[in-house]
Formats: C-alpha cells, sequence, structure tokens
C-alpha cells in the first residue's frame, strides 16, 4: 500500500490507521523525505519511506508500480488530484483518495474513460467532507420512503490543523463560484453567501454557515438522482474568521493564485494565534453534519446524521479503511472513478468508523429541511 503525501498532516493519520489494521506493507512517498522516513521508523516493521515528487509523472508512477491500492493526500487537490490521479492509471494501480476540491473532482471524473481501459479503480473524495458526508447522506436518505432535499454542514477550525494545503484548499473554496445542485440542475452560486444557521454537539455548537466549493453537490444528484437539491455549506472557527476572510476579499488579497499562495505561506504560521481570537478560543475539532428530508408515511420528515471529532481523524480514517476493503477484497473492485456514495458499502463503513471511536448521532425533525433551518434560526435570534 502507498500513501502519497503520508508525511502530511492528514496522510499521517491513514499511514498509522493503516500499520495498525496490519493487513499490508505500508510505504510512504513523501516530498519530504526525511519526515516519511522518520515515521516510518516510529511506525516500525512493513513500514517504508520513499522520496515523491508530485510534478514529476516519472516519480509518481515509480513509487506506484506494484503497488496492490495507493492512498493519495497530496494537496492542494485543485493542482495534483488529475496528476496523481493519471499516474495511477498508468502503473495500474487503484486509487483512493481525500480531493475536496469541486474543480479538481470534475477533472477526476473525467478520466473515467481511461480508468476502464486501464482496469483502475478511482475513489474520489474519501475523507471527512467529501467521504463520511456523502455515506451519512446516502444513510439518512435511506430511512426516508422518498428522500427530496440534502444539505451538508462542515465546520473547521484553526487549532484543528496545521497544514498549507488545507489553507490553499479553504481560501480557493470560498474565492469561487460554488456549485450548488438545486431544482434539479446545476447552479453557480456565490461564496460565502446563502447563510444558513445550523447546530453541532458542543463544545461546537449552533453556527452560520454559507455556501462554500465542495465537490458532494456535484457526486451525490450522479448516485440519488431522486433528490432535487443538494447544498454545501461551511464554517470556520473561531467564530471572527468569518469577518477576517470577508475582510481579505473585500481588500483584493485573494484575487489571483499567486495572491491566494502568498496568504497561505503567510497565514499558516499564524494559525495557532487565530485559534485564540475573540472571546473563547477555537476547540481543536471539527464537524460534519448531513440533513435530508422527504417524506415519511407520506408527512414531511429531515433525518440528519452529524459527528464531531479532530479533523485529522475525521479525514485519514476513512480512506485507510476504503483503501483496506480494496486491498484485501472487502470492497470489489470495479474500473471506473468513483465518489465512496457510489461504491462504498455504507453500513460497513460506518461500523468500521465506529469501531475507531468516531461517534455519529442521529436526529430526525418533523417538517423539511427548510422548516428546521427556519426554527433554529428563530432559536438563534436572528435570520
Amino acid at each position: 500500500m502507498v500513501v502519497l503525501g503520508g508525511a502530511g498532516d492528514m496522510g499521517y493519520r491513514v499511514v498509522k490507521e493503516l500499520v495498525a489494521r496490519g493487513n499490508t506493507k505500508v510505504v510512504i512517498a513523501d516530498y519530504r523525505f526525511e519526515r516519511a522516513r522518520k515515521l516510518a521508523v516510529e511506525q516500525g516493521r512493513d513500514t517504508e519511506a520513499l522520496f515523491v515528487d508530485a510534478n514529476v509523472r516519472d516519480s509518481l508512477v515509480g513509487v506506484l508500480e506494484g503497488a496492490a491500492v495507493a492512498v493519495n493526500c497530496i494537496g492542494p487537490f485543485y493542482r495534483y488530484a488529475e496528476k496523481v490521479g493519471l499516474a495511477c492509471i498508468q502503473a495500474g494501480v487503484s486509487m483512493v483518495d481525500i480531493c475536496d476540491d469541486d474543480d479538481a473532482t470534475v477533472r477526476m471524473l473525467a478520466l473515467e474513460g481511461l480508468a476502464r481501459r486501464g482496469g483502475v479503480m478511482l475513489v474520489v473524495g474519501v475523507g471527512w467532507t467529501p467521504g463520511i458526508s456523502n455515506l451519512l447522506a446516502m444513510k439518512a436518505a435511506s430511512e426516508l420512503d422518498e428522500a427530496h432535499d440534502c444539505d451538508i454542514t462542515w465546520v473547521g477550525s484553526t487549532a484543528d490543523s496545521e497544514g498549507q494545503a488545507v489553507v490553499l484548499h479553504v481560501l480557493h473554496a470560498i474565492t469561487r463560484a460554488t456549485p450548488s445542485y438545486i431544482d434539479r440542475g446545476w447552479v453557480d452560486l456565490p461564496a460565502l453567501t446563502r447563510h444558513r444557521w445550523v447546530d453541532f454537539p458542543r463544545p461546537i455548537g449552533r453556527v452560520k454557515a454559507y455556501v462554500c466549493g465542495h465537490p458532494e453537490p456535484l457526486t451525490i444528484p450522479r448516485y440519488m438522482p431522486q433528490l432535487r437539491s443538494v447544498v454545501l455549506r461551511g464554517y470556520l472557527l473561531p467564530h471572527e474568521m468569518q469577518q477576517i476572510a470577508q475582510g481579505m476579499i473585500d481588500l483584493g488579497l485573494l484575487d489571483t493564485e499567486k495572491k491566494k499562495e502568498a496568504m497561505a505561506a503567510m497565514l499558516q504560521p499564524l494559525l495557532p494565534l487565530f485559534s485564540q481570537v475573540g472571546d473563547k478560543a477555537a476547540p481543536p475539532l471539527s464537524g460534519i453534519r448531513s440533513d435530508v428530508s422527504g417524506l415519511v408515511s407520506g408527512r414531511p420528515k429531515t433525518i440528519s446524521y452529524f459527528a464531531v471529532d479532530t479533523m485529522d481523524r475525521l479525514t485519514g480514517i476513512p480512506p485507510a479503511i476504503a483503501a483496506d476493503m480494496l486491498a484485501t477484497g472487502a470492497m470489489k473492485p470495479q474500473a471506473g472513478v468513483f465518489a465512496p456514495e457510489g461504491c462504498l458499502p455504507v453500513d460497513p463503513f460506518l461500523t468500521e468508523l465506529a469501531a475507531r471511536d468516531i461517534e455519529i448521532e442521529r436526529e430526525e425533525n418533523d417538517g423539511t429541511i427548510e422548516d428546521l433551518a427556519k426554527r433554529t434560526a428563530e432559536e438563534a435570534g436572528g435570520p
């Protein structure tokens, strides 16, 4: 098993999970070779470190050749997902990744024909969001007689990640048109709009989330065509980060890729300081919530599933489970490109998450998602 970017903030968790499972040798392939080598020594036997440069196709293919399965954690994915996908097809190696960029996901889905001809399975976006979010949406929909609408919300904390790729992803997601699925069609919405109050377990609590770029609205309708809408929203902790982000946009500090890269490099070492902004320190936790509304016995009902944990566990454990399922035959391999909701067995997968102490909570409310959002807004005392 090769974990690309395995020495990174999210990749190291994938490595630890795969080593703990003990079903395969784990190769940590990373540009930061010394960091990868140190992690390999810490993990012990059946773990090896290799250097890889994701900008060089031969380097990628070289570390992939002969692998049973690869897990790609090299971000930002809008820059590297397609490069890695093409290298996997060339090497004839099936792959799971944690791609969380909508534009990169579109490019990955476009590799369907090449993947089929190469006999390779590419499973795109098996992390926290997308990943857990998609499967929770599938689970909620299965409990309705008719599923109509899906809302997904994530909350990320500046105290819960140190990686520059995560910062680049957030800047990418909040400064572009946001794909959403509304009235059975894809539309682009401005990022940081369409605010909605959403409840999470403490210590996160209630947040006023906004639409931003993520893959779920692009993939879920492909596998759940009965849905009329799929909209994703996000929120950063501490609460003041919303004003900081909007301020950077208003000042024109994020209107080019070069500026975003410079800003990400500046922001990364400041993340511990940002977590202390405001009256309360941001908790080192992240959350995901999937709400699906529809009908049960002819009456409107909303089923919700949600989880709160650290970002590395929410992101790193799911791809390890999926890759292990693929390597051991617990999941039947299929040539092509798939989102998690298109190929992963939902209940067995959620059982595996529970076995690793990722607690999934369930809530049921009468009425539609819009009804639930209205009640939550009224309780919050705001629009």
